[in-house]
């Protein structure tokens, strides 16, 4: 049962960025967007986190953890540049 304590936190912050951007599609308001992508964002970085945890502890190996952080990283470099031009435009 403990060892799945540290997936499941990866698999909720992971599928928390997709359903957060999903509702920042939905927004009501440019606030509404802001921060319904900013959860995501904060939600990719925490990804990573636990990717990066993944790979100190040989929970997963080297080439699977390059693959799924480079991605991870992607996402939260674009929504951070969405934030800034949502935050910057005000």
């Amino acid at each position: 049962e403990k060892e799945y304590v540290l997936p499941k936190q990866f698999l909720r912050s992971g599928t928390s960025i997709g359903a957060n951007v999903a509702e920042a599609n939905g927004a009501i308001s440019t606030a509404d967007f802001s921060s319904k992508v900013s959860i995501a964002y904060k939600e990719s970085l925490e990804t990573k986190f636990w990717l990066r945890l993944f790979e100190a502890t040989d929970y997963i190996g080297a080439e699977e953890f390059q693959d799924m952080f480079e991605k991870a990283d992607e996402l939260s470099r674009i929504m951070y540049s969405i934030l800034k031009k949502t935050r910057m435009n005000k």
